[in-house]
């Protein structure tokens, strides 16, 4: 027998079921567990020496290259979507360097995973993906309130889906059933926001040619999500804090009040709170709006989460676009991890359509995102550092080389400049002596912090001294 059927194969929990090894330059089993073995049908004893391209000849990706991969970087690879089979069942498979045996000859450990991908993506709640603490709490409120029929604030920066947020809340509420209206309260002129939100007759003003139903209408008996709502002007404000108070509203040229039944959900990027202080937001508008919060964490502050956003986009786009790249490799996933995402999760779901339709590749690497790098270094000046290699891995099997340019990406909060002796010692305070924390704080790779320390003459010790103990 050459292959393996595993067609319907269902591995249990995870355990290591292959270790490879290279000689002459070709991947042969060294051990195979009895279960893997058991489940094929094929004696244990028989598949060691086998050539790995004699049993899966048809695996997708191909893992001859994963595998190189993986020797080449002596590095992992953890969640790679794997078919062993033309017909067979989809696998989560965990590549690992094993060293080299006395010959020299690298090993790999390869661990299957029987849970589809979609299993492993449904960590989040109703559309939200992550398994951060920070998430878990937003998850943790969401439960919580939905079926309260108290207002909520939204609170986060722009491109975190706070709309999705309020959607979760309403799709998990006893107003399921009912219609979700959402109105982006900065995105509309004043003079059309009070019509859009409440309605108007026809006639009520140049151009009203028919009745219009605003936004109240089109949620009543479900959910009104208000984008934005501490850009509202404050004569709106204090007609949405009647709606608020009495459930009644009053389209604009209409002498009669009408009753909606609506829960209200609000979101912000900006702190309402220091609005209520300047003036721009009204104090008992903000009291009747925020009975409730939940804060949305930006992406920077949840870094856990871009590997599992990342394949969830790159599976999203492969659909869209009629691809079939398979991952993200080690060194392209190290820059998205480093990077601080200023506009967040929108900023990173455009990045991986870009890089979708670009690639041609079966693996997206470090050099497919050398113009993207370019272009961040341009815009936000201090926020990338491009610096010259001098050493390099070598170019990842499947990994788009389009791009010639051999370089190191570096990716700075601010510039050397302005890292200081003071911004060092805030950060490993801020991160109780943790140096990695730290790093990530200043949105500089650990190596980079220590090299600042030896800029400034500065040991670890220095770092917990009380700043009025400097000269």
């Amino acid at each position: 027998m050459n292959q393996l059927d595993l067609s319907s194969t269902h591995l249990p929990a995870v355990v290591p079921d292959l270790l490879l090894h290279k000689k002459a330059g070709l991947w042969q089993v060294r051990q195979i567990s009895a279960r893997l073995a058991s489940l094929c049908n094929i004696s244990q004893k028989s598949l060691i020496g086998r050539l790995l391209s004699r049993l899966f000849p048809h695996s997708s990706p191909p893992l001859e290259p994963l595998l190189d991969e993986v020797a080449n970087s002596e590095q992992h690879l953890n969640g790679v979507k794997l078919r062993l089979g033309p017909d067979g069942d989809s696998f989560l498979a965990d590549l690992h360097f094993a060293g080299r045996d006395q010959s020299y000859s690298p090993q790999v450990q390869i661990s299957l995973r029987a849970e589809s991908l979609a299993s492993q993506l449904e960590t989040g709640y109703a559309g939200l993906i992550g398994t951060s603490p920070a998430m878990r709490e937003v998850f943790r409120k969401i439960e919580l309130y939905a079926d309260t029929e108290a207002t909520v604030v939204i609170t986060g920066e722009t491109g975190c889906g706070k709309e999705l947020v309020a959607s979760a809340l309403h799709r998990q509420s006893g107003r399921s059933q009912g219609p979700f209206a959402a109105i982006n309260c900065s995105a509309i002129s004043e003079q059309l926001l009070e019509s859009e939100l409440f309605g108007h007759d026809k006639g009520a003003f140049t151009g009203a040619i028919r009745a219009h139903r605003g936004h109240f209408e089109q949620a009543d008996g479900g959910t009104l999500f208000l984008d934005e709502v501490g850009d509202m002007p404050l004569v709106t404000q204090g007609k949405l804090l009647r709606v608020l108070e009495d459930g009644q509203i009053q389209p604009v040229g209409s002498e009669r009040s009408r009753k909606v039944e609506v829960r209200v959900v609000a979101a912000t990027n900006v702190p309402l709170e220091q609005a209520v202080s300047d003036g721009r937001f009204r104090a008992d508008l903000y009291h009747r709006l925020a009975v409730l919060r939940i804060h949305l964490p930006a992406l920077r502050d949840r870094g856990e989460d871009i590997a599992l956003l990342v394949e969830h986009f790159l599976q999203q786009f492969n659909r869209r676009y009629q691809k079939q790249i398979a991952r993200f490799t080690p060194e392209a996933m190290s820059i998205l991890r480093a990077y601080l995402w200023p506009g967040n999760i929108r900023e990173l779901r455009n990045l991986v359509e870009r890089l979708v339709i670009e690639t041609q590749a079966a693996a997206i690497g470090g050099r497919a995102l050398a113009e993207w790098v370019r272009e961040r270094q341009a815009f936000q000046p201090g926020g990338l550092q491009l610096t010259p290699l001098s050493t390099r891995a070598p170019l990842s099997p499947g990994e788009d080389s389009t791009d010639s340019s051999v370089i190191d990406i570096e990716l700075l909060s601010a510039s050397p400049a302005r890292i200081d002796r003071a911004a060092l010692q805030s950060a490993f305070q801020r991160a109780d002596g943790n140096l990695s924390a730290a790093a990530r704080l200043l949105g500089i790779h650990r190596a980079t912090f220590y090299r600042h320390l030896e800029r400034l003459d500065l040991k670890r010790s220095d770092l917990s001294r009380s700043l009025s103990d400097y000269p």
